[in-house]
C-alpha cells in the first residue's frame, strides 16, 4: 500500500518562500519518478516539477528558476522549495509518483491528499 503525505503548506505574502515535504511509503529503492502537482479552484491539475531516481529534474515554465525539487531516497522524502511566490501560485499542492520515463507527462498513479499554499 503506497502512501504519500504532504506537509509544509500555509499562507505567505507575495515574494515569500515555502518548503513542502512529502513522506513516501513507496519503495524508493525502485526509484520511481516523483513530482509535485498543483490545482487551483476551477483549474486543471498541473504537474510543476518532477525528479527521477537519479536526480534529473524537469520544471514547468511557470516555476522554472523559482521552485526546486529534490529527493532523499534514503529517507523516502520528496521536497519542493518555492521562492518569490506570487498570488497565482495559490493552489493545493500534491505529491505524486509513477513509473516509466520521468517528466511532467509521466503516468502518475500515486497521489497524496495535498497541502494548501496561499499567497496574498
Amino acid at each position: 500500500h503506497v502512501q504519500l503525505v504532504e506537509s509544509g503548506g500555509g499562507s505567505v505574502q507575495a515574494g515569500g518562500s515555502l518548503r513542502l515535504s512529502c513522506a513516501a511509503s513507496i519503495d524508493t529503492i525502485r526509484r520511481p519518478c516523483m513530482a509535485w502537482a498543483r490545482q487551483s479552484p476551477g483549474q486543471e491539475r498541473e504537474v510543476v516539477a518532477s525528479i527521477d531516481g537519479d536526480g534529473r529534474t524537469t520544471y514547468a515554465d511557470a516555476v522554472k528558476g523559482l521552485f526546486t525539487i529534490s529527493r532523499d531516497n534514503g529517507k523516502n522524502t520528496l521536497v519542493l522549495e518555492m521562492h518569490d511566490l506570487k498570488p497565482e501560485d495559490t493552489a493545493m499542492y500534491y505529491c505524486t509518483a509513477g513509473w516509466g520515463y520521468c517528466d511532467l507527462q509521466t503516468d502518475f498513479i500515486y497521489w497524496g491528499q495535498g497541502t494548501q499554499v496561499t499567497v496574498s
